[in-house]
C-alpha cells in the first residue's frame, strides 16, 4: 500500500513537471487517499496486536 502511495506521488511529480496538471492532481489525490488506507491499516495493527497482548513494536 506505502509502495503504490510512493508510485502515484512520483507520477504526480513528474506530471507536474511536464505539465500535464490535471494528471498530476489526480495522482497527488490518489496518493494521498491510499497513504491515509494505509496509516488506518497500520493504526489498527497496532491496536490489534496490543489487545492480544503481543509486541506492537
Amino acid at each position: 500500500m506505502l509502495g503504490w502511495a510512493l508510485l502515484f506521488a512520483i507520477v504526480a511529480i513528474a506530471a507536474f513537471y511536464f505539465g500535464f496538471f490535471a494528471l498530476a492532481g489526480l495522482a497527488a489525490t490518489i496518493a494521498k487517499v491510499l497513504f491515509l488506507i494505509f496509516l488506518v491499516l497500520l493504526v489498527v495493527s497496532f491496536v490489534v496486536r496490543a489487545l492480544r497482548g503481543g509486541s506492537v513494536v
